[in-house]
């Protein structure tokens, strides 16, 4: 490592300059001195899954967790040290919940309590019915037939087969795939009112039927459960207690009762609601730079959770790596033209609320097409036109987000933004023998840095090994500590400190794309959907 270290300072001091950056800065070396031998990523990361937990936005857990990790910025001595509150809703954790099969037989069943329901005020045994509703009509079929029963609403689809490998590591073939411009038009927001609506209906039938609990199946395979809910806003709590039940006890669940073996399930669920604060909260730390008036990057990542497992890959991971770039920048002791801010964000898995907030307040205001206010305002703020850039959109220079789990970075996606992915290219030179070379043009979405890009800012997301995140840990009660790889998080902390070195001390700001305007109407010969009919 020392010699590959003395290898990038040399190269750094006779690397040619971009357009817009110095291609390979002196201070690589020095980041990555930092970065293997006095790591603290995986320490970082231990705290948040092994010892805090599950971080639910605004549990227990989170307020721990925010908390915590405002502490250990100030500690490495970075500055506006803070945290940034919206409303939000109900706090809510599980206190333990469990359910068996007692009557055919007694097994235990793997399940998770749905998110923000309610407990069972103890141990409750009760039928096992299925009803299976697809809309308001279908629940005429059973009135009267559901009272003191567990009711599964899931359809059981069968078992399909698990052909492809469930930890993975991208081959040069993958990556090259991922560079493909997007052409695809963006418009509004498809919402989910209509299943909502159609969730609440059907769980108020189920109330009013005098149902104890219902039961839903998990979306993976081998005893995996998530234990997802969306009822967070106050007074919009769920009435009855909800479970998701593994694939396989699920399925057995349904087959006895189709043979008419009645089962019987004993359950029992503890909860805890938090009604003290309403308020989520963004945890902010900056390393001033050395010119005022130069802007600031930006580097972020969710730290809230769900609550089956500890949030590991999703997403202490990205968390810990950019808490420990922040280290590594204030211990090397690298100064920066622009400021670097940090931002560990609130309810992204609720709907990226954190960084939408933040985007808000500083960066961009758009209009609230249906008049909503709050939390709801900010469930369709991504529809209103005409995006009005607010003072702060000129100061950010640009931000880079970390959520696709604790594999190795392989390169970065460009957002389509192809006169920022030719800087990128020169950036990641010196990190080609960690594996990290790729700069794709794809768009990719799905999480914090989506609001900055939908404003005009250039956001940026990296390419990172996808491992076992999509196949048994995104989500899952299997999202714990052990999924974590050391190597590939002190890698992915080691690059995104030197790209917001990088970014800091650029003479120009990254490039940008045109601000946003709102999408034209689509092709003028609406063509019918594949496989529809006249």
């Amino acid at each position: 490592m020392r010699a590959f270290a003395t290898f990038v300072a040399a190269t750094a001091l006779v690397a040619p300059l971009s357009v817009s950056a110095q291609a390979v800065p002196p201070e690589t070396a020095r980041i990555i001195a930092e970065g293997t031998a006095n790591s603290e990523v995986m320490r970082i990361a231990q705290y948040l899954t092994d010892v805090i937990g599950p971080r639910l936005t605004i549990s227990p857990g989170m307020r721990q967790a925010e908390d915590w990790t405002a502490a250990k910025f100030r500690e490495w001595g970075l500055s506006n040290v803070h945290k940034e509150g919206f409303e939000f809703g109900r706090g809510w954790e599980s206190l333990g919940a469990s359910m068996r099969l007692v009557e055919p037989r007694m097994t235990p069943l793997t399940i998770a309590p749905i998110a923000w329901t309610p407990g069972t005020d103890g141990v409750v045994r009760a039928p096992v019915v299925v009803a299976v509703m697809s809309d308001i009509a279908s629940m005429e079929q059973y009135k009267g037939k559901l009272r003191g029963k567990l009711v599964l609403i899931s359809d059981p689809e069968p078992p399909k087969d698990q052909d492809e490998p469930a930890f993975k590591r991208w081959s040069d073939a993958d990556l090259a795939r991922f560079d493909r411009f997007d052409l695809t038009r963006r418009s509004a927001n498809v919402s989910f009112t209509s299943r909502q609506a159609f969730a609440r209906a059907r769980e108020a039938f189920l109330k009013a039927e005098g149902a104890v609990a219902y039961g839903s199946m998990s979306f993976r395979p081998g005893k995996i459960v998530h234990g997802q809910g969306s009822r967070f806003l106050v007074g919009d709590s769920p009435a009855l207690p909800g479970f998701e039940i593994a694939q396989e006890d699920y399925r057995r669940l349904t087959r006895l009762a189709a043979m008419g073996a009645a089962p019987v399930v004993e359950l029992n669920s503890q909860v805890r609601y938090d009604d003290s604060d309403p308020q989520a909260y963004n945890v902010i730390a900056d390393i001033a730079g050395t010119d005022a008036k130069a802007g600031y990057v930006m580097a972020g990542a969710h730290l809230d959770s769900w609550a089956a497992g500890d949030g590991a890959v999703d997403n202490a991971a990205g968390s810990a790596m950019v808490m420990e770039a922040a280290r590594i920048i204030k211990a090397s002791g690298i100064r920066t033209k622009r400021t670097i801010r940090f931002a560990l964000w609130s309810a992204e898995e609720q709907g990226l609320f954190g960084s939408q907030d933040y985007v808000q307040r500083y960066i961009a205001s758009r209009p609230v097409s249906d008049g909503s206010t709050g939390i709801k305002a900010k469930q369709v703020w991504g529809n209103g036109w005409p995006i009005t850039p607010l003072p702060g959109h000129g100061q950010l220079v640009a931000y880079f987000n970390i959520d696709n789990g604790s594999g190795k970075i392989r390169g970065i996606n460009a957002q389509n933004n192809a006169a920022a992915g030719a800087i990128f290219a020169e950036w990641l030179k010196p990190f080609r023998s960690m594996g990290a070379e790729t700069v794709a043009i794809r768009k990719v979405g799905g999480t914090d840095h989506v609001y900055f890009d939908a404003v005009g800012i250039p956001a940026f997301q990296f390419i990172q090994d996808q491992l076992d995140y999509g196949t048994l840990r995104h989500h899952t009660n299997l999202d714990t500590y052990d999924a974590l790889r050391a190597d590939d998080m002190r890698q992915g902390a080691i690059i995104l400190a030197a790209f917001l070195i990088n970014a800091a001390n650029s003479d120009k700001p990254l490039p940008r794309l045109p601000l946003p305007t709102k999408p034209t109407e689509g092709d003028l010969y609406p063509y019918p959907a594949a496989g529809s009919s006249k």
